[in-house]
């Protein structure tokens, strides 16, 4: 009989309501249980709501409906005996490392005597015996983060959650650490029954976990759930390895394409879990508006030539391995190039369109122009920017025209992310100019004599100095 979970979220969903009455949804309803004896690791692209999700299975917030279980008891407002790690280091400056570590047992009235062993036991557990009296501007970024650990693992949490704890350090660091508390765990050194993590490190994930979900976006959705089979320790170079790894890249990348699942037996089972109704409440709006990944124009011309250096064609876990490149860093230059209509994903490979070979073998000035053209064919804001500078007698407008338009989709720190993907984009294309003292976007001569329809601005958008019909 499978274990009782520790803790459970029934239909959880998380959203914020908007001025007209609707709410925008950042987690669609989800089932999610955390269960005894497993590290379970949550990929996903950036923004996404990883870290959303994880603040509210550790009690840090609450969801907006559903409900969060724990040994089967509601939650309900008790604290559950749980910690966290965090991507940055978090850690008091003006405390020793051994006062960093006492920190969380003090804040729970643990008696001096007490907690100063407890505290020296945790620091030898994770190799800083020697370093009680250092202060933190003393340590390397990985010391910092072991201390991090240690103050986490001093309350002996049941679950130890941890917000991307590797991404903050060097590669080599990250690995050595990675390594060390997988080794904790295997060995049954660290006092925690279940081990939550947020990565953006797919061959992270697939090294130290016995379950992977990927979540979907706008709003966030358990997309695959994968029980991995494969035995610790694990070999990065076994073709079963590699197998997992290559089929989570297709999954994150290509989110609407069915992709065969690995061999269950000795990888892994693949879960695709059953979505859910609404009953009797507000309605959600999830945006349909076209949604630009945040890349700029550098990484996109980069990887258009790197992909004609090989032929036009790459396996994109072979590519994220040879630019030392994360899934996360990776993934909003290939959409890029797919929404530019520059490449196309095609069994897990990345190719690269006629259009794209062009812009390739193209001259600095030649591709300026192959960029405005295919950003004015497929990017909707884009479009909207250049028709409105068109109808303007003076060919200026403020910015503040399009972030409303933006607003009406997007949270506020996604409307900016958009705006400035949009600014770096249509900058480089030469679609217009932007005096960002003044706020106002001006359409650039190379620009003006482009045709673009003007069925492409909102009918509710009309700028009050923009000629009327």
């Amino acid at each position: 009989m499978a274990a009782e979970p520790i803790i459970e979220a029934r239909a959880i969903e998380k959203s914020y309501p908007q001025p007209d009455g609707t709410r925008t949804q950042v987690i669609g309803l989800t089932d999610f249980v955390i269960e005894p004896g497993k590290i379970i690791a949550v990929l996903g692209a950036s923004g996404c709501g990883k870290s959303t999700l994880l603040r509210i299975l550790s009690g840090l917030s609450q969801p907006t409906s559903g409900a969060l279980f724990w040994h089967g008891k509601p939650m309900n407002g008790q604290v559950p005996n749980v910690a966290i790690v965090f991507q940055s280091f978090a850690l008091f400056p003006w405390l020793t490392v051994l006062e960093n570590v006492e920190a969380p047992l003090e804040a729970r009235s643990v008696p001096v005597v007490e907690r100063r062993k407890h505290a020296l036991r945790t620091l030898d557990t994770v190799g800083l015996d020697g370093f009680e009296t250092a202060y933190p501007k003393e340590l390397s970024g990985g010391m910092k983060q072991r201390v991090g650990f240690a103050r986490a693992l001093v309350v002996e949490p049941e679950v130890l959650f941890m917000d991307e704890p590797f991404s903050a350090l060097d590669v080599l660091t990250a690995e050595n650490l990675r390594g060390e508390l997988l080794e904790l765990w295997l060995n049954k050194k660290m006092p925690t029954s279940a081990i939550f993590i947020v990565t953006h490190n797919i061959e992270e994930a697939v090294v130290m976990a016995d379950r992977i979900v990927i979540l979907g976006r706008n709003p966030a959705r358990i997309r695959s759930d994968i029980k991995v089979r494969l035995t610790h320790p694990r070999d990065r170079k076994s073709p079963k390895f590699v197998e997992l790894v290559d089929y989570i890249y297709k999954v994150m990348i290509e989110p609407d394409v069915e992709h065969a699942p690995p061999d269950a037996e000795s990888t892994g089972e693949i879960v695709l879990p059953a979505g859910r109704l609404r009953k009797g409440q507000p309605p959600v709006r999830t945006s349909k508006y076209q949604i630009l990944p945040h890349a700029r124009v550098g990484g996109i011309a980069g990887l258009l030539e790197l992909l004609q250096d090989r032929g036009g064609r790459e396996d994109l876990f072979r590519l994220s391995e040879d630019l030392v490149m994360d899934v996360e860093d990776l993934l909003p230059i290939l959409e890029a190039c797919q929404v530019l209509g520059f490449a196309r994903l095609k069994e897990g490979d990345v190719q690269l369109t006629e259009a794209g070979e062009e812009f390739a073998k193209a001259d600095i000035q030649t591709r300026k122009v192959l960029f405005r053209k295919a950003a004015l064919q497929n990017v909707m804001i884009l479009k909207q920017i250049d028709s409105v500078l068109k109808r303007k007698s003076d060919h200026a407008i403020g910015d503040d025209f399009f972030r409303d338009i933006l607003g009406e989709h997007f949270s506020g720190d996604e409307v900016e992310r958009q705006f400035e993907t949009a600014l770096n984009w249509g900058r480089y294309a030469e679609i217009f100019d932007y005096d960002r003292e003044s706020g106002r976007i001006i359409q650039t001569e190379a620009s003006q004599t482009d045709i673009v329809p003007s069925e492409n601005v909102p009918e509710n958008h009309t700028p009050d100095s923009a000629p009327k019909a």
